[in-house]
């Protein structure tokens, strides 16, 4: 299965995937009117400091602790993809607790938001199609 993978070494720690990946979950078809006096919630964040930059995400474990600690079910795995039923989720955050990568985050509306690999907007995730500097890769584990 492909994943997201970042090159610290590449990345310039710009932003913009973050802002390329709120737009796309906004549902809105302008970037300007999306994002312009909002507080971005994107479902990739950049970390880092002393030079060295990151992007942090869902890693779509295959052995998920979210998952299986989700109490309601809200949580699930198809063909590798960890989604969430946000009509399930009561926003308890057991998954953020629970998960090593710190790649899922509360989101505004009470329930959880994570990397879902862009699913509902096919084919490659929008983090990768507009990172700069090519520091964020979506490629088969085995090619990495």
């Amino acid at each position: 299965m492909k994943r997201v993978y970042v090159n610290e070494e590449w990345c310039l720690g710009c932003h913009l995937c973050e802002y390329y990946c709120a737009f796309a979950n906004s549902g809105l078809a302008d970037m300007v009117k999306a994002l312009k006096g909002k507080k971005i919630r994107p479902n990739i964040r950049v970390e880092g400091d002393a030079g060295i930059s990151f992007a942090v995400s869902c890693r779509h474990c295959s052995d998920a602790l979210c998952v299986s600690g989700c109490l309601t079910g809200a949580m699930s795995v198809k063909d590798g993809v960890i989604s969430i039923d946000k009509e399930r989720c009561i926003g308890c955050l057991t998954c953020v607790a629970l998960c090593p990568y710190g790649a899922v985050m509360p989101s505004d509306d009470g329930v959880v938001q994570k990397c879902e690999l862009c699913t509902n907007h096919g084919g490659e995730p929008v983090c990768v199609k507009n990172c700069p500097n090519h520091a964020i890769v979506y490629v088969e584990e085995a090619e990495r």
